[in-house]
């Protein structure tokens, strides 16, 4: 068995391109009689298991991740994190710190405190080098002052650590108008994203910030095409192309954002600013949206949740595709969050929406009195003319 790690770090320059010789290396139709270029002889690498590591699979030539089968293995937990913690972590660092096992006293929210604000990983490798950290002021306190023991809580946390270093997205205070509260995947876990949307007068321009790749971007264009095939059953104007500009932005702008499962978010946000009723703040989405308004799934389910539950949220909508999915989410989580299962924009907007839009009447019917109007000074330009 050979164990190739991290390879989505691997790079090429002038001393030779590892990747290429991982081409054959992997690929069973080709390594029986692998060739090494340095001692130039034949080896027969069939009967070995290669077993390679990576943090993203992003960085991986399309090629060379063509031959690997992909075993995503998710990041721990809060919970699954504190208990690392309390049972390995924490007497490991006071035994390399020549510390007795009361010498440092700290309760389950502090570490969870630690995990939340001072870390941010799918593993605990910086959760462990901050507990060494503490270990190491909490044993210079003991000598400095001559105390048997050190107690550590939230309240002078910041005193052995710093200031925290990561700070969680709440829920809105209040429903608003073009605000809707999405979920990203990310290699650490998952995040709460708060997308906002705003319409003005303008030419019909659609305007994307806050760093967003190429199939978010997709996504957003997607959503308003959907609204408008739609714009008199959601009670807007039909010609807002013509005369609104729409700005969409995703806080946190030098964080590159990029993935299809925050199509509906961003429609959401798009037909709330338009028809400007208020999205609900208690409530969190993902999925991918398409032009007829289908709600596809997405993955990253479990972390998204986690995220969603970490920031308060109380109901959180999921494509139908993905009720196989719930089944990965912890048990103590599920029981939380009222998990809404759509497959279809309406059922969405039905979900989140403060209240559904209704269709303006008197929208066509007063298009229909201008077109009127138009067409009889037209025709009383026409009689002057020929009189």
């Amino acid at each position: 068995m050979f164990l190739l790690d991290e390879i989505d770090k691997m790079g090429s320059d002038f001393r030779g391109d590892p990747t290429s010789a991982l081409l054959e290396v992997l690929d069973r139709e080709q390594n029986f009689e692998y060739r090494d270029h340095y001692i130039d002889l034949p080896f027969d690498l069939s009967k070995v298991l290669f077993i390679t590591t990576a943090n993203t699979i992003d960085t991986i030539p399309k090629p060379l991740l063509d031959r690997i089968e992909v075993i995503r293995i998710a990041g721990y937990t809060e919970e699954e994190k504190l208990n690392i913690a309390t049972k390995y972590l924490i007497p490991k660092q006071l035994k390399e710190h020549g510390l007795k096992e009361r010498s440092i006293l700290i309760s389950d929210n502090t570490i969870l405190h630690i995990i939340k604000y001072y870390t941010r990983e799918a593993g605990v490798r910086n959760l462990e080098r901050e507990i060494a950290k503490l270990c190491r002021k909490a044993a210079r306190r003991i000598i400095e002052t001559g105390q048997t023991s050190v107690r550590i809580s939230t309240n002078n946390l910041d005193k052995y650590l710093g200031i925290p270093r990561y700070q969680y997205n709440k829920i809105e205070k209040r429903a608003q108008i073009g605000v809707v509260t999405g979920l990203a995947w990310t290699a650490v876990g998952g995040e709460v994203l708060s997308v906002e949307a705003i319409a003005m007068p303008g030419v019909g321009k659609l305007n994307l910030t806050g760093k967003l790749g190429a199939v978010m971007k997709e996504s957003a264009n997607a959503g308003l095409s959907y609204i408008r095939s739609k714009a008199k059953e959601f009670g807007i104007d039909p010609h807002f192309y013509k005369n609104t500009d729409i700005h969409v932005h995703v806080p946190e702008g030098a964080i590159p954002k990029d993935g299809p499962s925050a199509g509906i978010t961003m429609a959401t946000a798009m037909l709330s600013a338009l028809s400007q009723i208020p999205v609900k703040n208690n409530i969190a989405m993902t999925g991918e949206i398409t032009l007829s308004g289908r709600v596809l799934p997405i993955g990253g389910l479990k972390e998204k949740a986690l995220a969603a539950h970490r920031a308060g949220i109380e109901r959180l909508i999921i494509p139908l595709e993905n009720k196989k999915d719930i089944e990965e989410i912890p048990i103590n989580i599920r029981k939380k969050l009222d998990i809404l299962l759509v497959e279809h924009m309406d059922d969405v907007l039905k979900y989140s929406l403060v209240s559904m839009p209704k269709p303006r009447r008197e929208m066509a019917e007063k298009d229909t009195i201008n077109r009127i109007n138009i067409s009889a000074e037209n025709s009383y330009q026409m009689e002057d003319v020929i009189t």
